[in-house]
């Protein structure tokens, strides 16, 4: 199992994320950046970041969040799915009283 990854204010947001990486780099053969499995504390959120060469998809597993998308909010819970493409923008909150736990998977764009 590979280390997880303890990030405190990740772009800016409040808090810390644990993000529980899934496969190697070596694993993703060069396709991928990141595929983990992420956990927001209650109280604690994701800033707002922009892709540059890749997007970013999300898999809501447990908890309620609140995602920004290019400055649009939706409440999100278990089994929604958010995408942010390359060039865009997003963020995400714990807006519940428990853990917000997702996927996460950062696929690189085609060049």
């Amino acid at each position: 199992m590979l280390e997880p990854i303890i990030r405190e204010n990740a772009n800016g947001g409040k808090g810390r994320l644990i993000i529980q990486p899934i496969l190697s780099e070596e694993e993703m053969g060069g396709k991928c950046r990141l595929y983990a499995r992420v956990t927001i504390p209650a109280g604690s959120s994701m800033g707002t970041h922009t892709h540059h060469g890749d997007g970013e998809s999300y898999y809501i597993l447990e908890g309620r969040g609140l995602y920004t998308g290019d400055g649009e909010s939706q409440e999100v819970g278990p089994g929604d799915a958010a995408f942010c493409p390359d060039g865009h923008s997003h963020a995400i909150e714990n807006i519940g009283s428990t853990d917000l736990v997702m996927m996460a998977l950062i696929i690189y764009s085609e060049k």
